[in-house]
C-alpha cells in the first residue's frame, strides 16, 4: 500500500497537497499563516472533515508562531500569555468561519483552544511548544482512528463484494488513511476480493479526480460512474453495499455528507442493500438535535457552471449549489466509528456511544 500524504508538518510550515490539481499534478501548497490555511480550506486545496480539522489544529500553531517574539522578529516586543491567548481566540473565530458544515474543523480548533486556556499561566514559548505537540497528536490520532474504523468496517464487507462510494472519504480527506475508503482499504489489504464503484460526485468531481486516483494508486479495483448511473447499477444487483463518510452527525443520527448522499441512501433502502456511514466520533455533534439544525454550506455557482475554466452553462443562469445534504438516521444501516459499529443509529444509541467514548471501551474486534 502506497502512503498518500495530504498533510505534511515540519514544525514551521504546513504543506497541503493541492487537491484541486489532482489527478494530473501532485503539488503542495505551503501555508505559513492562518490566512494561508483559511484560504486553502475555502478554496478546496484541503477538504474532507477530518483533514480540515487536522489542518485547523496546525493553523492554530501557525497563529501562535506568528505572534511569539521568536517569529515576529527581533524588533518586536515580547508578547504576554494573555496577548497570545487573545490572538488565538481571534484566529479560532476566523478559522471556524471558513466552512460551516464540517464539525471536525471547530472540534480541532476548540481542542487547541482548550489546551491554551489550561496553560494560561505558562510562558508564550511553553504554550507554543505544547500546542505543537497537541497538533501533532491530533494528526497521529486521526490516522490511528481511521485504521480502527477500517478494521471495524471491514467486518461488514463480504468477500467478493462490490462497494459503491460517493465523494472522497479516503486518505485525502483525512490525515492519511480514510474513513469510508479506510473500510475499503482494510477489507482489501486484509485479503478480501472486493471492487469499488466510485461516483464522479458533481460538481467538484471528488470521486472522479480523488477517489479513483487513490484506489488506482493502491491497486484496488475501481470503476468510475456518473452520479446519475448509481440507481441503474444498484437496481441491477451490481452493488452489494454503499459506504460513505460524514461531515457532521446530529444527536439523533441524521448525517450531513456530500450532496447526493441522501439519494444513495434512498436507493439502498429501495433495493434492500446496506448503507453504511464511516466517520470518526469527533464528527458527532450532540449540540445539534437533528439534521434540520445542520447548516448546509452553499458554494459558488462557478463550480456548477464551469469545470476548470471551461463553461458548461449559459451565462447568467441561476444556480443553486448546496455542498451537502442530510440523510435521515432511519436510512442508515450502521454507523462505523473507531469505537465500533452502531447498527440503525438512534438518538438513544448516539447518546450511549458518546458516553462510551469517555470510557475504556475502545477495543478493536478480534
Amino acid at each position: 500500500m502506497q502512503a498518500i500524504k495530504p498533510i505534511i508538518w515540519d514544525g514551521e510550515i504546513l504543506q497541503l497537497l493541492d487537491q484541486r490539481m489532482l489527478p494530473e499534478e501532485e503539488i503542495y501548497i505551503q501555508c505559513r499563516s492562518v490566512s494561508d490555511v483559511v484560504g486553502s480550506i475555502k478554496d478546496m486545496v484541503v477538504r474532507g472533515a477530518p483533514a480540515i480539522g487536522v489542518a485547523a489544529a496546525f493553523a492554530m500553531v501557525l497563529a501562535a508562531r506568528q505572534i511569539t517574539c521568536a517569529d515576529a522578529g527581533e524588533e518586536a516586543a515580547p508578547v504576554s500569555s494573555d496577548g497570545l491567548l487573545e490572538h488565538l481566540e481571534e484566529a479560532a473565530a476566523y478559522l471556524k468561519e471558513s466552512r460551516p458544515t464540517a464539525v471536525n474543523l471547530s472540534w480541532g480548533v476548540d481542542r487547541m483552544l482548550g489546551l491554551t486556556r489550561r496553560l494560561r499561566d505558562a510562558s508564550p514559548d511553553k504554550i507554543l511548544k505544547e500546542m505543537n505537540i497537541e497538533a501533532e497528536n491530533i494528526f497521529r490520532e486521526d490516522i490511528d482512528c481511521n485504521k480502527k474504523i477500517g478494521d471495524w468496517g471491514a467486518q461488514l464487507i463480504r468477500n467478493g463484494s462490490t462497494v459503491l462510494t460517493h465523494c472522497n472519504a479516503g486518505a485525502l480527506a483525512t490525515a492519511g488513511y480514510g474513513t469510508a475508503l479506510g473500510v475499503v482499504r482494510s477489507a482489501f489489504f486484509g485479503g478480501k476480493k472486493i471492487a469499488v464503484f466510485a461516483n464522479e460526485t458533481r460538481p467538484f468531481l471528488q470521486g472522479a479526480r480523488l477517489t479513483a486516483w487513490e484506489l488506482q494508486k493502491e491497486g484496488i479495483p475501481v470503476t468510475l460512474i456518473v452520479d446519475g448511473a448509481a440507481g441503474y447499477f444498484i437496481s441491477s444487483g451490481a452493488v452489494d453495499c454503499i459506504v460513505v463518510g460524514a461531515d457532521r452527525i446530529a444527536e439523533n443520527g441524521d448525517t450531513a455528507n456530500k450532496i447526493g448522499t441522501y439519494m444513495l441512501a434512498v436507493l439502498a433502502r429501495e433495493n434492500s442493500i446496506p448503507f453504511y456511514v464511516a466517520a470518526p466520533s469527533s464528527t458527532i455533534d450532540i449540540s445539534v438535535s437533528s439534521g434540520e439544525d445542520i447548516v448546509v454550506e452553499e458554494r459558488s455557482a462557478d463550480e456548477v457552471t464551469a469545470v476548470r475554466g471551461t463553461s458548461l452553462a449559459p451565462a447568467g443562469i441561476e444556480v443553486k449549489n448546496p455542498s451537502f445534504d442530510i440523510t435521515p438516521s432511519r436510512l442508515i444501516t450502521a454507523l462505523i466509528t473507531e469505537h465500533g459499529i452502531t447498527f440503525f443509529p438512534t438518538r438513544e444509541k448516539i447518546r450511549q456511544l458518546v458516553r462510551e467514548m469517555k470510557g475504556p471501551k475502545d477495543i478493536l474486534p478480534k
